[in-house]
């Protein structure tokens, strides 16, 4: 079988990172030539894009996880930081206050919330890990959610 054709075979189920398909292309004993010049292909066709691969990630995982979650998760497919900063900004401004909204009404009804300014340090604590656990920031988070409940 030619590189670029297990490339595409791959490439037609799910998106890969550069970084994975060269490890999938040197297990399966491809030259490093070869590899080269199949992804090199395959990204002028618009066929393989990290950038996409990092898009899609944080859409998927918008809400449910914070920022230093997604970025580990980029960074074990093999995604440059700088890769993810750049995707993170422009995806994070156009809709985190949705995500902020929508994680906030989770949390609510989660663990029976009605004033942020008043919750008992057990509940906190929990709500502390939940939001830690999830990759973002608790202190942060809570504080938002406290100005916007003086605001209303």
């Amino acid at each position: 079988m030619e590189c670029l054709n297990y490339f595409n075979q791959l490439l037609s189920r799910r998106e890969y990172s550069v970084y994975e398909l060269t490890n999938k292309a040197k297990e399966k004993g491809f030259e490093e030539d070869d590899i080269n010049t199949a992804i090199s292909d395959l990204q002028s066709k618009g066929y393989q894009s990290d950038v996409r691969l990092v898009e899609s990630a944080i859409a998927s995982y918008a809400g449910k996880y914070g920022k230093t979650v997604i970025k580990r998760k980029c960074a074990e497919k093999g995604i440059d930081r700088e890769v993810f900063e750049e995707v993170w900004q422009a995806q994070v401004e156009e809709g985190a206050e949705d995500d902020l909204d929508k994680l906030k009404a989770k949390v609510v009804r989660k663990y029976k919330i009605t004033d942020f300014h008043r919750i008992d340090p057990k509940t906190k604590s929990k709500l502390w890990n939940y939001l830690q656990y999830r990759g973002f920031n608790p202190g942060e988070v809570i504080q938002q959610w406290k100005e916007s409940e003086t605001e209303q």
